[in-house]
């Protein structure tokens, strides 16, 4: 009874920390403790008194969840672990590994035994390897090593008494595939203390059958080369689903081929999944003739935190005890646990469906990619494979308009795995269950994977997933093929508005292009030319993001060696090149000409500060001899001027920025009007639109909404007439500051408005003050 209540209370402490983990399960009032044991916090020192079981496991929570909720206004990139009641079982069979490794040594031996003798016996029928025995390991590579190290010990009969030492008469050598795991060799030879020496790479075949499969007579040929040498040919690593690809090798002939020379073989791949299912291809079933193979049953059914498995045949216990592959600890055995209990909780047909879904998630995919024009699917047997491989791959052919592929033909392969890539990120970001992801093969270049055996399960895919991932597709499609079309466009049209513009040829970068706005360098050394460029494009890039478009204008790749320049992203097939480019360059020279005037606006000011001293000095000088000496003197002057009020000639002065001069406002005065005001009216934009079309559009060129699922951001709706808005309201010309000259006074004040002509108006004494908008004007206003 004792046990059977503690048995019982583990499951409800498990079923409740899960609870409270789980994403947005935490309860309302663990609020301050969520504040409290924020990371962002200072840590402090271990406190005296411990804390409850509750709050610890809610600041577990708060670490998992706290940086998702700091950026809830982004969309989240994290692929969350669909963990069901299979699952939860498997998380149990930890907590109670804990648990059970507590009991006596006796009851302890007995249960270890137990599960380890269940849990092999399953899998070697669900997996049909008869008389086998298992390996449990955390790392699906230690398997491979424990293997190596018995066989080591099989072939070597002094290794156990001489060690390394007996390895100099016969160097061992392990063969691999060129299309095997990238970096297993190495890791074989380093945890066996072999030289790379030891380790041979077979090429798999270029000119018969398939690119991703070993070159069987080439293995030959090495084998006996070895043998020729004194070397001893000791173990062969084969593929039931290469990483990249998802190919099998022949393994028939490969397990005859070992026979012969008397190695070992070992299997591995994604492909083994298919062996639990009732009808299992040849090719595949090839695999039980193996000596060794590993399985990886926690990705294939979705079990979180479960050991991979290593199944292998030998007849002598004690090797296999030298080589690590069992163990005398029973705790070493618990590792079987959680598996031990999940392989029971589904059932041998629960275990076979959930494979089967994922196999059948890539035969309703694979039609339909065959649908899309340019798609090319790359699949070894499109019958029952459980991997699919798909890349964009626009014919020449297809481009619809505006430009040609021919002018990519240099660059065509990095330009299109740079799209592939793109298009395998975006396929991830928009249907996160599909679990796509890319991959780079030796020959076909970047590519997208959907392999559900590794992702299905974890995901929680599901056949309407299929559905939303060929929507996005086809949306993605349409978009990149528009994009490859109108790049030839983009690069003539820079060479068009050359040297102001440069195009920056980037193959590596899934958009239109890359452009640099070079500054006008006359009278700059290199290094201010480099600052005043880099001004100026952060600038540029800045009002491109402003402007309201579909088109994503950025900084380009966060590794990217090009700086200083803007890359613009995908595009649809209405977009206008021209008028594009056009604004490009128009933009950056509003920027190179508003900076260059504020750089020479101080020296500007200044002088026209002094002249309008002068000025005043002179005013004030002819207004005395006007007035006379009297009506200069504080009591007698207020006389006269209360019987004989003066009347001054003398007017204002107005200060033109643009042309530096001092201007007089007589004719302002006199017509009650600001000179050289223009009207809105009257004002031209390059970026105007008819009311809803939004920018870089051809007009009648189709809808204005674009699919959200591009780069390029979803199609915002706007009612706003941008017909009637000048350029200024996108491209603001820089305000120019003005000073404004008073004959009464030397004084300079500034209230803060200029006109759009550069100009302000300098009353006089008499005049009264207008109040204005923001502005940056310098006045001097009488007493």
């Amino acid at each position: 009874m004792m046990v059977n209540s503690t048995f019982a209370q583990v499951g409800k402490n498990l079923s409740e920390a899960m609870r409270i983990l789980g994403d947005g399960q935490i309860e309302p009032e663990a609020g301050p403790v969520k504040w409290r044991f924020n990371r962002t916090t200072i840590p402090g020192p271990l406190q005296g008194d411990g804390q409850d079981v509750a709050t610890i496991l809610h600041l577990v929570h708060n670490l998992i969840h706290d940086e998702e909720e700091e950026e809830d206004d982004k969309p989240s990139q994290h692929r969350m672990q669909h963990v069901g009641e299979q699952g939860h079982m498997a998380l149990l069979g930890h907590s109670l590994a804990a648990y059970i490794s507590v009991l006596d040594r006796e009851r302890l031996r007995k249960l270890t035994t137990r599960i380890l003798s269940d849990t092999t016996l399953w899998l070697c029928r669900l997996f049909r390897y008869e008389n086998g025995s298992a390996y449990f390991h955390e790392d699906d590579r230690d398997g491979l090593v424990k293997v190596c190290r018995l066989v080591i010990n099989a072939r070597y009969e002094e290794y156990a008494s001489e060690g390394y030492s007996v390895l100099g008469s016969r160097q061992p050598v392990i063969y691999q595939s060129a299309s095997g795991r990238p970096g297993l060799g190495q890791h074989l030879c380093s945890q066996l203390g072999l030289p790379l020496s030891s380790l041979c790479t077979v090429p798999c075949n270029t000119i018969f059958g398939s690119q991703h499969q070993m070159d069987i007579a080439l293995l030959d040929k090495l084998i006996k080369e070895d043998i020729e040498a004194r070397k001893l040919p000791l173990l062969l690593v084969a593929n039931a689903g290469t990483p990249g690809a998802g190919h099998t090798d022949k393994l028939a002939r490969l397990k005859d081929l070992c026979d012969q020379y008397s190695m070992w073989l070992h299997v591995e791949g994604v492909n083994l999944a298919t062996l639990a299912l009732g009808q299992v291809t040849s090719a595949i079933m090839a695999a039980s003739r193996s000596d060794s193979m590993t399985l990886t049953p926690g990705q294939w059914l979705g079990l979180p935190a479960v050991t991979a498995v290593t199944l292998y045949r030998h007849e002598d216990p004690a090797l296999s005890l030298a080589a690590g592959l069992t163990s005398s600890q029973p705790v070493a055995k618990l590792r079987a646990l959680p598996l031990w209990l999940s392989l029971q909780y589904l059932g041998h047909s629960g275990i076979v469906q959930k494979i089967r879904h994922s196999t059948a998630l890539t035969q309703q995919l694979l039609p339909k990619l065959k649908t899309l024009a340019s798609i090319k699917t790359l699949v070894e047997d499109e019958l029952s494979s459980p991997v699919v491989l798909f890349r964009f791959s626009q014919e020449i052919s297809s481009a619809s308009s505006g430009g040609s592929v021919e002018g990519h033909c240099a660059g065509e392969k990095e330009v299109l795995d740079a799209f592939n890539r793109w298009l395998g990120e975006q396929l991830l970001q928009l249907v996160p269950t599909s679990g796509v992801d890319v991959v780079e093969l030796e020959d076909e270049g970047t590519c997208v994977r959907f392999s559900p055996l590794l992702t299905a399960e974890v995901l929680g895919t599901q056949e309407e997933n299929i559905v939303d991932i060929m929507e996005k597709l086809s949306e993605l499609v349409s978009v990149m093929c528009s994009t490859m079309c109108l790049r030839q466009d983009f690069r003539e049209e820079s060479h068009r508005h050359s040297p102001s513009l440069s195009y920056v040829q980037q193959l590596s970068w899934p958009g239109l292009g890359a452009v640099r706005y070079e500054p006008r360098a006359e009278g700059m050394d290199e290094s201010r030319r480099k600052q005043e460029m880099q001004k100026i494009n952060s600038e540029l890039l800045k009002k491109l993001q402003d402007l309201e478009t579909d088109i994503i204008f950025s900084t380009g790749p966060e590794f990217g060696t090009e700086e200083d320049c803007i890359f613009v992203g995908m595009v649809t097939e209405d977009v206008d090149v021209s008028e594009l480019v056009d604004t490009l360059a128009s933009l950056g020279r509003d920027i190179e000409e508003s900076g260059r005037l504020l750089d020479n606006m101080t020296e500007v000011v200044r002088k026209g500060i002094l002249e309008a001293e002068l000025q005043l000095q002179k005013a004030n000088e002819e207004k005395l001899m006007e007035e006379g000496a009297l009506r200069q003197l504080p009591l007698v002057g207020s006389v006269l001027n209360w019987f004989s009020p003066s009347q001054s000639s003398i007017k204002g002065r107005t200060f033109n920025l643009a042309a530096g001069s001092l201007d007089s406002t007589e004719t302002t005065y006199s017509t009650k009007a600001q000179p050289g005001r223009p009207s809105l009216q009257d004002s031209s934009t390059s970026l105007r639109k008819q009311p809803g079309q939004r920018l870089f559009r051809r007009s009648g060129a189709g809808s204005d909404s674009f699919s959200e699922t591009s780069s390029i951001g979803p199609a915002e709706e706007t009612t706003r007439d941008t017909s009637a808005i000048p350029s200024e309201s996108i491209n603001p010309p820089a305000s120019h500051p003005v000073v404004e000259e008073d004959p009464h006074t030397a004084s300079v004040v500034v209230p803060g408005y200029i006109q759009e002509t550069g100009q302000v108006q300098l009353e006089d004494g008499g005049a009264s003050e207008e109040r204005v908008p923001d502005g940056q004007e310098v006045e001097q206003s009488g007493e």
